[in-house]
């Protein structure tokens, strides 16, 4: 038990010496999952072993940070740490994302070098056998083309907040060159800028394929998302990438199914609730209707659309067309 209060206390130090602004108590018991007064007794005790915390005043609350970081005695990983970062930066290069690989290899020298060579020592062997346990599977599917080039050049606009000038080979312009004003990247089965057509009037942002942008360069012209948009929730309202009307889902899964459906995440506003006969009904409101009805042919039979006709129709529509294709004998 105490060893478990010092590793809270250690953890909640991470953090107050992680964010510049500083953590309030209401987000210091978040962040540690007590309650205020726990909060406090923590943040008391820290203040004794770290003399250099500072209270900040933000009013109505104050805020706490710890400035200038924790010595190296207190940072160095754990075995199982360090071999996500490495399982993190294989399955990366695997998907097709060297650059992105790169960079978590390339945290992990810094990290392995800051480490001291008896700390190193003695996890050797640790991250040795879980190296050697545990492995990606290979997933079937195309994988996304990745231009260092580009995202690099994308990232470079949206920290500048500066528009971005490319030939786009996708759309119903293909091969124009668009001016657009970079809201982020979306990576996935295919990665996708999201961003606005300048001069285009407001309205929804578009996804652009990564792969589709040649001759991208950063502009001068100051060009930032609205600040209202948050591109996480853009994101989640859709099952993929595709972009249309949000609708109400509605799923019933099989009894026989049940325990899956209940360990499933289909979408991050899921609502599910079991049956009396032993289904699951799943309600999530999200756009994707394609996308969704190929992810629900993996589910074959035990799962039904009850909402909305439109996901029912697309799904017949897919069924009838493999049907055309592959009712009869083979061709030869």
């Amino acid at each position: 038990m105490r060893h478990d209060k010092a590793g809270g206390l250690l953890s909640l130090a991470r953090s107050l010496a992680a964010s510049a602004e500083g953590l309030t108590l209401e987000e210091m018991a978040r962040e540690a999952g007590v309650g205020r007064r726990t909060a406090e007794r923590m943040r008391d005790a820290l203040w004794t072993l770290f003399p250099q915390m500072e209270e900040v005043a933000d009013p109505p609350s104050k805020r706490f940070r710890i400035p200038h970081g924790l010595d190296g005695l207190f940072q160095s990983p754990n075995a199982e740490e360090l071999v996500e970062l490495a399982k993190a930066s294989d399955q990366l290069a695997a998907s097709g994302a060297p650059a992105r690989a790169e960079a978590l290899r390339a945290l992990e020298k810094k990290i392995r070098s800051a480490m001291r060579s008896g700390a190193l020592r003695r996890l050797g062997p640790d991250v040795e056998a879980l190296a050697r346990a545990e492995t990606i599977a290979v997933q079937a599917g195309p994988r996304p083309a990745e231009d260092p080039l580009i995202i690099g050049a994308i990232r470079q606009a949206v920290m500048a907040m500066r528009a971005i000038r490319f030939r786009y080979s996708g759309g119903s312009r293909q091969g124009e060159v668009r001016d657009v004003a970079p809201y982020g990247i979306m990576f996935g089965r295919a990665n996708y800028l999201v961003g606005a057509e300048l001069g285009s009037g407001p309205g929804e942002p578009r996804n652009y394929r990564l792969d589709r942008i040649e001759a991208l360069e950063v502009l001068e012209q100051t060009a930032s998302p609205p600040p209202a948009f948050n591109l996480q929730d853009y994101a989640s309202r859709s099952f993929g990438i595709y972009q249309g009307e949000v609708e109400e889902i509605v799923l019933r899964v099989t009894s026989e199914s049940a325990a899956d459906a209940l360990g499933w995440r289909f979408h991050p506003s899921q609502v599910v609730e079991a049956q009396a006969d032993g289904s699951v009904i799943v309600r999530f409101w999200a756009t994707g209707l394609l996308e969704l009805a190929w992810h629900l042919f993996t589910w074959g039979d035990r799962v039904e659309v009850i909402a909305p006709d439109a996901l029912r129709a697309v799904l017949v529509e897919e069924l009838e067309r493999a049907l055309v294709r592959h009712r009869g004998p083979a061709p030869l």
